[in-house]
């Protein structure tokens, strides 16, 4: 039996650091979203009890360094699970991008192994067991859009958002997260911003969703970046609805709800960075 497995990206609609914590890690508070650019997982059992992972681009990691084979041997040693698995993946979410890419192939191996392997855990422990291996993964585990508290990793799943357009450019930089929230300074409090975010969604509103984008980490990634804020101002001047850096970049994403503007953003950006992407909101919760 082999699987093949979507692994969406994620963007954040509104990301706030709300401190530090004990363990070491932010308490934050963030809207995320899935879009419709995604990574590919088939997936085969082994007789031979092994994992084995192999990439479409020869450059990444196959090893025990690779977040879906973690995920993998995560859950082969949770349930005891005696078979091993073939996984190759086929990538086409950036790399290191804000974007969540890893998180969600971890979260895809969770959901395809958990089907292969017949073990019929439900999302809630697959998103448990996914905590262990990052804070964006039990969000990829559910899927859809989310209010996500903790580190991250405590998800309330929420409606959809209205459709819209989503252009994505990433410019030719790799940012660590970790340096990022290592050098991020504390203000007050942040959490309206995700709160409106969260309200704007329930109700339904574009135009309120425009206004309540909002990223704390871009205080600390745009100035170490300049090229972040050229591409959300060319994003601007092109004619997004509204623009924002996703995660703690170096992704910037835009919002466009006509799809006559679609192609004079794409165009835009495309004489100003290679990677570029037009594509749509998923927002729906895996079943």
């Amino acid at each position: 039996m082999k699987r093949s497995i979507k692994a969406p990206a994620k963007i954040n609609l509104s990301l706030d650091v709300l401190g530090k914590r004990d363990d070491g890690y932010h308490e934050v508070k963030m809207v995320m979203t899935q879009v419709d650019l995604s990574d590919r997982l088939d997936i085969e059992p082994r007789d031979d009890g092994a994992v084995k992972v192999e990439m479409s681009e020869g450059f990444l990691p196959a090893d025990h360094r690779n977040l879906a084979y973690q995920a993998a041997v995560l859950l082969k040693q949770h349930c005891n699970v005696k078979q091993g698995a073939s996984i190759y993946i086929y990538k086409n979410i950036p790399v290191a991008a804000g974007l969540a890419g890893g998180s969600s192939d971890a979260a895809a191996a969770l959901r395809g192994l958990n089907e292969i392997w017949g073990l019929h855990l439900p999302l809630e422990e697959l998103a448990e067991l996914g905590a262990v291996l990052g804070s964006d993964v039990p969000f990829c585990v559910y899927g859809g859009t989310a209010l996500a508290t903790g580190r991250g990793e405590c998800i309330e799943t929420i409606s959809a958002p209205p459709p819209c357009w989503v252009i994505l450019a990433k410019p030719p930089i790799g940012v660590s997260t970790g340096e990022i929230y290592k050098r991020m300074r504390m203000k007050e409090n942040n959490e309206a911003y995700s709160d409106s975010m969260a309200a704007a969604i329930r109700d339904y509103s574009y135009r309120d969703i425009c206004r309540s984008l909002y990223n704390a980490l871009e205080q600390v990634t745009l100035p170490m970046y300049p090229e972040i804020t050229q591409i959300k101002q060319r994003m601007k001047a092109s004619g997004v609805d509204a623009a924002l850096m996703s995660g703690s970049g170096p992704t910037v994403f835009g919002l466009v709800k006509k799809e006559a503007k679609l192609n004079r953003v794409y165009n835009a950006l495309r004489g100003f960075c290679d990677q570029v992407y037009a594509v749509r909101l998923l927002g729906e919760k895996n079943a």
